[in-house]
């Protein structure tokens, strides 16, 4: 009887394991072959879903969308977060509350603060557009404009998630030992000197968690561009996410929604593989 205790011991989770994560995933994967819209009874039909993946010229303008937001709110994020992070790793007076100030927008809701930004970036009734306004200047189509509403999205994405990203950037900069910093003071390092060759490298395994993560929270966009623009104008917001959802559930293509998911799973493996290949490495 005592050799089972371990199996009853890991069985609530062998059991949420098959149940949330292995079945979902083979029943995915079966879909990609199948033509199904829930109500009616799948029909095998083998690689029609793919042929029509790669002809789907809306799947790969969000792809496209999506690469292009990643492009602005990944660099954005890491400079800015190890920027503020760097400025509270030092000896200044109200550390905490900036801390807690920068994390607050993370565990507001990504809906409210959406709609807030909504309106801050509104074209008749923005904030921003209002000060323009008072300032003699034109107003700026932020999200009504196809080539800037994907920009202004990363721009609020970037300040929603900052405050996690500062954290992880302040934990590893205390992990750097001082003792490197004060022999770099006895050779005459410059303080970019000391941030180039010493804090750079030291945290290189936080760069690369940083990256990751903001990657494949950045290739999940959805509520953003969803509730600001509904992916206009003319689709420019549209992610693939958000494509992929409108497949599923609005014309319930379910499965060439799980297609478009699984070749969009290989997509996020094969950046990750590309960011692990040339950002996991000494600087």
């Amino acid at each position: 009887m005592k050799k089972l205790i371990p199996y009853w011991l890991v069985s609530p989770y062998i059991l949420y394991f098959c149940v949330f994560v292995a079945f979902p995933v083979v029943f995915s994967i079966v879909l990609t072959f199948h033509s199904w819209n829930i109500i009616s009874p799948m029909k095998f039909i083998g690689l029609d879903n793919y042929r029509r993946l790669f002809q789907d010229r809306l799947f790969w303008q969000a792809i496209y969308n999506t690469l292009r937001f990643l492009v602005v709110h990944i660099p954005l994020q890491i400079v800015v977060a190890l920027a503020l992070a760097e400025f509270l790793n030092q000896s200044i007076r109200g550390k905490s509350f900036f801390r807690a100030a920068f994390f607050l927008p993370v565990i507001v809701s990504g809906v409210v603060v959406t709609i807030l930004w909504q309106q801050l970036l509104g074209f008749n009734a923005g904030i921003l557009n209002r000060g323009l306004s008072a300032l003699s200047l034109p107003k700026v189509p932020w999200l009504e404009d196809p080539g800037i509403a994907m920009y202004a999205i990363a721009l609020m994405a970037t300040w929603k998630n900052v405050g996690l990203y500062v954290i992880l950037f302040l934990v590893g900069l205390q992990t750097v030992p001082v003792q490197y910093y004060e022999a770099a003071d006895m050779e005459g390092a410059t303080h970019w000197q000391k941030f180039r060759y010493i804090t750079l490298p030291m945290i290189n395994p936080t760069i690369f968690m940083v990256v990751v993560l903001s990657t494949i929270g950045g290739f999940s966009l959805f509520i953003e561009p969803y509730i600001m623009t509904e992916g206009g104008p003319l689709n420019s917001t549209l992610s693939a996410v958000m494509y992929i959802y409108k497949q599923a559930f609005q014309y319930y293509h379910m499965g060439y929604s799980a297609t478009l998911g699984f070749f969009f799973a290989l997509l996020i493996l094969g950046v990750v593989a590309i960011q692990k290949r040339y950002v996991e490495q000494e600087i």
